[in-house]
């Protein structure tokens, strides 16, 4: 199993613990009024926003919820105006960390991820500092029980995925960005739900982890960095050895 599918499974885990938190509404609220504003309130017309919206109802957001972060993007509701941000560091043992932040206030932001890292035992780096051990992609994961494989495939490689991953409990896709929404698209025309979908920063080069007090530093950082009112979305290029997950 490829380290991006070890880190996927585990933000599988995430992503529920996060539904429970309800910071999942806060970070989806942002994204819809965002995309909103970007393109429009109308997703026939705006890929990302309903891209957006699918995220939304899947987790269960109230529909009142969503329609309100739109209008606050299109303007008929007064709102907030966010910035999306991007913050590189490292963690203990080299491993390299994204930090995706969507803010109101920049500074607020800034201060919170470097004092996270600090904590830590990590440092923030300069804009552009892991930009050659990542690459950015679609990404799809899919519960093992929502399709087959083959039905998967024919779904996704028609849309113009990239790769499909079989990882045991779930399926892993990938894409070009350029492929994403149409990807997204084509799943939802099938009824394939998806438990997670994004624009993720995935590893070109793995560090390997094998000591367990490292393993457990690295696995805190992501923890406190996700808990940040600001933060969006967290990657990483670690493989950690699944015995040290226990």
């Amino acid at each position: 199993m490829s380290g991006h599918s070890k880190w996927a499974t585990i933000k599988r885990a995430k992503a529920a613990v996060d539904a429970k938190r309800g910071k999942i509404f806060s970070v989806l609220s942002k994204e819809l009024t965002i995309a909103a504003r970007e393109g429009g309130g109308d997703p026939n017309f705006n890929p990302r926003l309903r891209t957006c919206m699918l995220k939304a109802k899947a987790a269960n957001m109230p529909a009142d919820n969503i329609d309100k972060a739109i209008k606050k993007g299109t303007g008929e509701l007064p709102g907030i105006s966010y910035e999306e941000l991007v913050y590189e560091g490292y963690a203990p043992g080299g491993v390299g960390i994204i930090v995706e932040v969507t803010t109101d206030n920049k500074n607020r932001s800034a201060s919170e991820v470097r004092s996270t890292f600090t904590k830590c035992n990590g440092n923030l780096a300069g804009a552009g500092a892991l930009a050659f051990n990542f690459q950015k992609k679609g990404q799809f994961i899919i519960a093992g029980d929502a399709t087959d494989e083959d039905t998967l495939m024919e779904v996704v490689l028609e849309a113009g995925a990239e790769d499909v991953e079989n990882a045991g409990d779930h399926f892993e896709v990938t894409c070009e960005i350029g492929e994403y929404h149409t990807i997204s698209k084509a799943l939802e025309e099938k009824g394939i739900a998806c438990e997670s979908s994004e624009i993720a920063y995935l590893p070109n080069n793995e560090v390997t982890v094998t000591d367990k007090d490292i393993a457990k530093q690295i696995l805190r950082l992501v923890d406190m960095l996700e808990d940040l009112e600001d933060v969006k979305a967290v990657h990483s290029n670690f493989d950690i050895d699944e015995s040290l997950l226990g």
